[in-house]
């Protein structure tokens, strides 16, 4: 072999884009993929801040019960379309205090847990390290507080 040959062959660029294509498309796919579970994650965080502003609508009005609240705010859930809404947990509090001007007043507290779990990135964090806690599931914890009607 001689040496123009060798100098050939480190001038040849045939391959290289699709070398950098191996070594730029996981990430791109990373990237994009990160960026749609923190959306989703997001628009549920969303969903479960509503409910219970619409669960504290309802727990402020005389006459309601408990059990009234939680089906509302479930029912709120189900509507935004979280399949786990049932795995969430509603805790009402009536007879927490707000402030207003210069006294207080009574009020009600409502306070859901929802846990969440992310669909690609957990698996994708445990392929790369099983001891990972990247992308574990969490829990989502809102309030809502309104001042109770008289």
């Amino acid at each position: 072999m001689t040496r123009t040959f060798f100098f050939r062959l480190r001038r040849d660029t045939r391959g290289a884009a699709l070398l950098e294509m191996a070594l730029a498309l996981p990430m791109m796919l990373l990237i994009a993929a990160g960026i749609f579970e923190f959306g989703r994650a997001y628009q549920t965080w969303q969903i479960i801040t509503n409910a219970a502003r619409e669960g504290a609508r309802i727990a402020v009005l005389p006459g309601t019960t408990d059990s009234m609240v939680s089906d509302r705010v479930k029912t709120y859930m189900s509507d935004g379309m979280l399949s786990d809404y049932a795995a969430a947990t509603v805790a009402i509090k009536r007879d927490a205090t707000i402030s207003m001007g210069a006294g207080t007043a009574t009020a009600s507290r409502i306070t859901i847990s929802y846990p969440f779990t992310f669909v690609v990135l957990q698996p994708i964090s445990k392929l790369i390290n099983p001891s990972s806690t990247l992308g574990a599931p969490l829990t989502m914890s809102v309030s809502a507080l309104m001042r109770n009607e008289t």
